[in-house]
């Protein structure tokens, strides 16, 4: 009995090591130049609500030297495998006149609750050209909810009243994928034990690609660089 008992735990254990995470970062190289600071002077209501300039998070630098608003993927080896759609929402709001979050991404099929948290006139503009676009106004504060069918690289979403408004969404059919926040790292958790090209995309600088490969003991790291230019 204390064999058996010995071999389903062993069995447990190694099965439990099969799945494994990607980490790692994205670094910058090079001076990334002066922020560009958003003109908000044409909405009284988006002007009253930062105490501070905001600037553009097109390129975003962190303190130590890595890259913000990075989206990290999968690009191949998880084959043509099912998986659930996330029933947890993706939250995309507009608030202070701002997107957040700037880069995002979502399953195929995954809903998307597009908010608006501003007391002013918006108007969510998305530009895929694989799924099917919308161009819809909120006025008032609230929520609209909507997905994407069909996996698409990053596209742009816009706001028709605010000029300087812009983010961006990729949508996936598999949930490996991640985005790097304030010290440019980014994990993709749960991934089989197997060979995978993972690519990081850039709204300014464009993608790269890396090799990796998630052996037994489920641990592999990938660490991106751009350069300024």
């Amino acid at each position: 009995m204390k064999t058996i008992f010995f071999f389903a735990i062993t069995v447990f254990c190694s099965a439990a090591l099969v799945a494994g995470d990607v980490t790692g970062k994205v670094s910058f190289e090079g001076k990334p130049g002066a922020p560009v600071r958003l003109r908000m002077d044409a909405d009284k209501f988006c002007a009253m609500a930062h105490k501070e300039a905001v600037l553009s998070e097109e390129l975003v630098v962190n303190k130590n030297g890595t890259l913000k608003n990075v989206l990290i993927y999968i690009k191949e080896g998880v084959g043509g495998k099912k998986f659930d759609i996330p029933k947890t929402p993706v939250v995309f709001d507009q608030k202070g006149c701002i997107y957040m979050p700037h880069v995002l991404g979502v399953m195929a099929g995954q809903e998307l609750q597009v908010k608006n948290s501003d007391r002013t006139l918006h108007n969510v503009h998305a530009l895929p050209k694989v799924n099917q676009g919308f161009n819809q106004g909120q006025p008032v504060p609230g929520m609209m909810k909507k997905n994407f069918q069909k996996p698409e690289a990053p596209f742009k979403v816009k706001c028709e009243v605010h000029s300087w408004m812009g983010a961006y969404i990729g949508v996936f059919s598999h949930p490996y994928f991640a985005v790097t926040g304030d010290d440019g790292s980014f994990t993709i958790k749960g991934l089989p034990a197997g060979e995978y090209t993972v690519e990081a995309w850039h709204e300014k600088y464009g993608t790269q690609t890396l090799k990796v490969k998630v052996d037994a003991t489920g641990k592999a790291t990938a660490n991106f660089s751009y350069k300024a230019g």
